[in-house]
């Protein structure tokens, strides 16, 4: 019979319903007690043979539980020899020592002598509850004592204590000093003489396998083998039992780290190309830059793992983003670009064919399609190109999961995933990383689970982990989405190939996000040329010593019997042969094709050498009848028994009314464009902050039901059956995060009109690297085409210096076109010029023109970022509407409104021509009628800044020949757009006459605070503007 001292632990009270089912099949023991009755159902278990304990036959064993129970109720319900009996046998005794004859316990001391003082039944709980919290510290805490560091000098220094590896027996104090880190208070009361004890163990552990009890020797060996290997789990702070029972299962069970034969051997030949790549790189150019893999080899494998696994488990496409170190090796050895391709990225002699500038080899990305040969199946992988800046391109690859996800009508991320790599030092110290988890489980923005691959070098270029971080590993920010967290030793390559197989196992079955550390060091300084021993002197001569991870696993697998060395020696050379074979084919290429490295190709959209189809762009107008249909959308409620909100109500019967007066005001043409462009097909996704509803309380293009939660219209949605869907969302609060995303999102096709909205237009700023890395010179870059939208709402409105500007300065800097050339004057200019620049600026003052943009976007053969700078206060403006004799078929967007008042009567007489943008058009009419100017002062709206609308602006000033120019903008003289459009006017009329500035002084800040002095500077530059004799005394 199991020792006595466990069956505590198996009485479970039942039941009703339990004790009438168990009738027939084993007698219920009732025993009195003082509080009534209580049923038990006693679990009978024997290990020990019944032969070495006489008295336990089958007969006596009935009455020996039935004694027990009555005992565990009250032990002065038995005969005290009884009553000795089992206070001995649960301290421990076996049964045998444990019976005492009657005879000998009149002596008292012989009694407490053997069992001691102490209540056992209390004990036994004691010790079991004491074993499940030894194993609960394991769980929570067995990674703070994991050998994870290759070189044996982590500076996650939680303790102090010796890391046992593949130990058999057990020190006990040892293990003291080791639960005094693991636990609060030390070994929970166990001792020594606990060892040998045998505990029943929870349903919280899987350490058992088969066995339901272990001794507590066993429990901690197994305990430390799964915890406190190569292998570090951090998972205890998931919130989800069955999360935990999962990750348990697979790290506890006994022997779940087995390997075939023939996956050993496939591992070694993947750790052999990832190795000999980087020495043959080494090798022919040791003078070059490549951020190489070395120190953490085994990195490629586990990618492969993680790609073979998810192709086992349905998935087609894979999208991975990662830094520079190890990316040439991920393209040769991952994705499988060819190796000729990548080394003759080497050859400074190598000229450029394709338009645009390029970049360097190690930000360069890849798309490919090909079987994956450990599944048979195919599978899509591409790595996008990305700039320096570290995990920049984390979002970027998330956007474009998503919409390979949407494009493909996947709903749960079965057949799309993504793989994110990350380095140490950037994973803790970049906060787009905390941006991009936390879009991880947002309805509009989840890929459903990514998989995170920190590679681990223990330094960030020159900088110590220990003042890079306040958290103990870089992976800490993982915490804050319940992703669980692997660490493991990189020199170990099976527990790296195990760690990854459960990782994308995970992401298959929960669909949430998952990180593997991989714990490696570089053997090299930050890059080749770089020497790490100034900085970190001790690390470097212990990586020196180090033998590489590659001659360690081969000498372990020959050792095992698994390859022979001579095999191991010859898949070596096999491999060498392939790089020789290929550089020599290197040296045949002349010319770099950019395009061979391109990312995300869009199949069927260009000519097959890359060309737009056309150099024209349709008319953006739309006929009368779906002008008419999508304004009854915009002013409806499509859904039955669905209740607004009163204010609601009000502002669809307005726009009922425009629709009926044939006019739109900002929100209906942003309305027209986006349901026309729905009803030909093309999806249109809009995000950014409070997008649905719009940050001014115009757009309302999600309906709330005002009387049930989460009941919601979207009436674009209704606009047609056969029409394509619209996704507006309203994102998180990040900027830079959800603009990245939304870059990627665009990248997955052209035949989309993405487009993010920034709450206010100078949010942009903490979105700037997107901006300056990837959307301005994306194009030039990587031969990447992108059409997404920027709608910033920009304006001074007396509201202070925050929530005015959105910084047109900026993006006017970076546009790509010369100020001091005339462009030839074409059939095709305007097309040509939008082909040629490598974004579009545009200030839209009219609701039409801002509809037939958004059209445009769309329509035109190519793709080009749209950067909007859209209205606050001309949403409600009276006088900024317009006539949907502006949006018929043949009209276009106006890159220039020209004069089209009193003035254009005789130009001849006019005495100033203001050029301007934007919402100061409306104070300079005004301002021109309270003057009664208009014969005299002629106002040209600039409606595209950039790419720059030289034939218009020409034409305008040829027009009006006798009048002085002027440029009036409400910016600061030294922002907003005038020192971009005065060189540029100047080359126009061939500098023959002076451009004066009418506007607000050079400044600081984007504007004032104090609404007076607002008022103050707008009549300053007014007087400015119209004073013709302001300029003068500047001649």
């Amino acid at each position: 019979m199991h020792r006595l001292r466990t069956c505590a632990a198996r009485l479970r009270p039942l039941t009703a319903s339990q004790a009438a089912q168990t009738v027939g099949q084993q007698r219920p023991i009732t025993v009195a007690s003082k509080g009534g009755t209580r049923t038990f159902q006693p679990i009978r278990c024997y290990t020990a043979p019944v032969a070495s304990e006489p008295f336990l036959n089958g007969t006596s064993s009935n009455y020996v539980e039935e004694m027990y129970y009555a005992w565990l109720e009250d032990p002065k319900s038995v005969h005290k020899s009884w009553d000795v009996f089992f206070r001995n046998a649960n301290a421990g005794a076996p049964p045998g020592a444990a019976y005492q004859s009657p005879l000998g316990l009149a002596s008292a001391p012989q009694l407490s002598s053997l069992v001691g003082a102490q209540p056992n039944v209390e004990k036994l709980v004691e010790d079991h509850l004491a074993v499940q919290s030894l194993i609960r510290a394991y769980q929570v805490m067995g990674h703070h004592n994991a050998q994870l560091d290759p070189l044996g000098i982590s500076c996650v220094n939680f303790d102090d204590a010796p890391v046992n590896s593949g130990f058999q027996d057990v020190d006990v104090a040892e293990f003291k000093e080791r639960l005094k880190i693991l636990t609060v208070g030390g070994f929970y009361g166990l001792d020594e003489s606990d060892l040998d004890k045998v505990f029943r163990l929870p349903t919280t552990t899987f350490i058992g396998g088969s066995e339901s009890a272990l001794p507590l020797k066993e429990i901690i060996r197994r305990l430390e083998m799964s915890y406190c290997q190569h292998i570090g789990v951090e998972f205890m702070f998931i919130n989800d039992l069955e999360q935990c029972q999962w990750i348990r299962q697979k790290f506890e069970t006994p022997g779940v780290m087995q390997f075939t034969l023939e996956e050993k051997r496939t591992l070694l030949a993947r750790m052999v190309r990832s190795t000999r790549f980087e020495e043959f790189l080494q090798k022919k150019w040791s003078a070059e830059k490549r951020f190489g893999l070395e120190g953490c080899e085994s990195l490629i494998p586990a990618l492969k793992t993680i790609i073979d696994k998810s192709s086992e488990n349905g998935v087609e496409n894979v999208i991975m983003g990662m830094p520079h170190r190890g990316r040439l090796n991920v393209l040769a050895n991952v994705i499988r670009k060819e190796l000729e391709q990548i080394f003759c990225q080497f050859d400074s002699k190598l000229e450029s064919a394709d338009e645009g500038s390029g970049d360097v080899k190690y930000h360069l990305g890849m798309y490919h399609r090909r079987i994956n040969r450990v599944t048979d199946r195919n599978i899509t992988l591409s790595l996008m190109a990305n700039p320096s800046h570290l995990e920049a391109v984390d979002p970027v690859v998330q956007g474009k999961t998503k919409a390979e996800q949407f494009y493909c009508g996947d709903n749960d991320g079965n057949r799309v995933m993504s793989i994110l790599l990350h380095g140490d030092a950037a994973f803790a110290g970049q906060g787009i990383v905390y941006e991009t988890f936390h879009l991880s489980d947002l309805p509009s923005y989840t890929t459903h689970g990514t998989v995170h691959v920190v590679v681990n070098n223990q330094i960030g270029f020159t900088t110590d982990p220990r003042v890079a971080r306040s958290s103990p590993y870089p992976t800490d920010v993982a915490r804050v989405v319940n992703a669980p967290i692997f660490h493991v030793n990189a020199d170990d390559p099976e527990a790296v190939i195990y760690v990854c197989k459960v990782a994308a196992e995970w992401r298959a079955t929960f669909h949430k996000d998952v990180v593997v550390d991989l714990v490696c060091y570089r053997r090299m300084g930050h890059n080749e040329m770089d020497e790490p021993m100034f900085t970190q002197p001790l690390m470097y001569k212990q990586i020196k010593k180090q033998k590489p991870v590659l001659q360690k696993y081969a000498e372990k697998l020959i050792a095992e019997g698994a390859v022979s060395r001579q095999e191991y020696e010859e898949e070596i050379a096999k491999y060498d042969k392939i790089c020789e074979e290929a550089h020599a084919r290197s040296k045949d290429e002349k010319i770099l094709h950019i395009k061979h490295w391109l990312d995300s190709p869009w199949p069927g959209f260009f000519t097959l050498d890359g060309q737009p189809k056309s150099m024209s762009c349709p008319s953006t107008g739309l006929t009368e009848e779906s002008l008419n249909h999508i304004g009854q959308v915009a002013s409806s409620v499509p859904v039955e028994d669905f209740t607004i909100h009163g204010g609601l109500s009000r502002i669809l019967k307005g726009r009922a009314e425009m629709v009926r007066n044939r006019t739109v005001d900002w929100a209906l043409g942003e309305y027209m464009a986006f349901g026309s462009l729905l009803k030909e097909g093309t999806h249109i996704r809009l995000s950014g902050q409070d997008v649905e509803r719009g940050t001014f309380s115009h757009r309302h293009h999600v309906l709330h039901d005002q009387n049930v939660d989460k009941r919601i219209c979207i009436p674009m949605n209704h606009i047609s059956p056969d029409q394509a869907p619209y996704t507006v969302c309203n994102s998180s609060l990040s900027e830079y995060g959800v603009l990245g995303f939304e870059l990627g999102f665009a990248m997955a096709s052209p035949n989309a009109l993405i487009l993010w909205e920034a709450q206010f237009g100078d949010f942009h700023n903490t979105a700037q690297c997107i901006i300056d890395q990837f959307i301005c010179p994306g194009q030039a870059k990587w031969v990447r085409q992108n059409g997404i939208v920027l709608l910033l709402p920009h304006g001074m409105e007396g509201m202070g210096p925050e929530h005015s500007s959105a910084r047109p300065e900026r993006f006017l800097q970076m546009c790509n076109d010369d100020p001091d050339v005339m462009p030839p004057l074409t059939d095709d200019f305007a097309v040509s010029q939008l082909y040629d620049c490598n974004w579009i600026v545009v200030n839209c003052a009219s609701p039409g023109n801002y509809f037939h943009v958004l059209r445009r976007q769309i329509l035109l053969p190519f793709r080009k970022p749209l950067i909007v700078f859209t209205p606050k206060s001309l949403l409600r403006h009276p006088e900024a509407r317009s006539s949907f004799d502006e949006m018929l078929p043949g009209t276009h967007f106006q890159r220039l409104i020209p004069e089209g008042g009193v003035a254009a009567e005789r130009p001849e007489e006019v005495k100033r021509l203001i050029f301007c943008t934007g919402k100061v058009y409306y104070e300079l009419t005004k301002e021109r009628k309270n003057r009664g100017m208009e014969d005299t002062v002629a106002i040209a709206r600039v409606e595209q800044l950039s790419p720059f609308p030289f034939d218009q602006v020409k034409a305008e000033s040829e027009r009006f020949h006798n009048a002085d120019l002027v440029w009036c903008q409400e910016e600061h003289k030294n922002q907003g757009y005038y020192d971009y459009v005065k060189p540029r006017i100047r080359t126009t009329i061939q500098r023959a006459k002076p451009v004066w500035y009418a506007g607000r002084g050079p400044a600081s800040a984007p504007a004032t605070g104090n609404k007076n002095t607002h008022l103050m500077e707008l009549r300053r530059f007014l007087d400015n503007a119209f004073g013709l004799d302001a300029f003068k005394d500047q001649q």
